[in-house]
């Protein structure tokens, strides 16, 4: 086993933070879930109010488009920059810049608006990225939905290059 001194900083970060590898791809650990949470009458599920988690890819790694029915945050904490790729329930194909470059597109803090297609990569030069996702209300994996690359493609055959790639 490699020593913590010969680890790249993505497996130190790994394990350090503790975190597991993510049904979507890259690595997470949830690091808050509030103990209030509200009744949501939308999906007749309670809810905490918020959660957050550690989210972790590497340069190899990307985040496959899924959906979840709240809004996300992604915050930057460490590494290179990220592109979020969303696709809107109206068919609208967004790129969210994510990353400590800031310029007039790349922001510290993005938002995936709730019920909306997204996929995530790790900008080329980058080894890897660890961001913070905060979800309000709060994360539950009942909310959490796979893409399915046929339905995808049916849906939104605009964007079958990116869904290929990213499915």
């Amino acid at each position: 086993m490699k020593s913590i001194l010969s680890m790249s900083r993505k497996d130190e970060l790994i394990k350090k933070l503790e975190l597991k590898p993510h049904p979507e791809g890259g690595y997470f650990r949830e690091t808050y879930r509030c103990s209030m949470g509200v009744h949501r009458e939308d999906i007749d599920a309670y809810r905490s109010f918020s959660t957050a988690i550690y989210f972790l890819l590497g340069d190899n790694d990307v985040s496959k488009f899924h959906r979840i029915k709240s809004d996300e945050m992604w915050h930057h904490y460490e590494g290179g920059n990220l592109t979020i790729h969303i696709i809107h329930e109206d068919g609208k194909y967004e790129a969210l810049y994510l990353g400590k470059n800031l310029d007039e597109v790349t922001e510290i803090q993005q938002v995936v608006p709730a019920n909306c297609w997204f996929a995530a990569t790790v900008d080329p030069g980058s080894e890897y990225v660890l961001v913070g996702c905060t979800v309000s209300p709060g994360f539950d994996f009942d909310d959490f939905e796979m893409a399915d690359r046929y339905m995808m493609k049916q849906a939104f055959p605009e964007h079958s290059e990116i869904i290929e790639r990213l499915t």
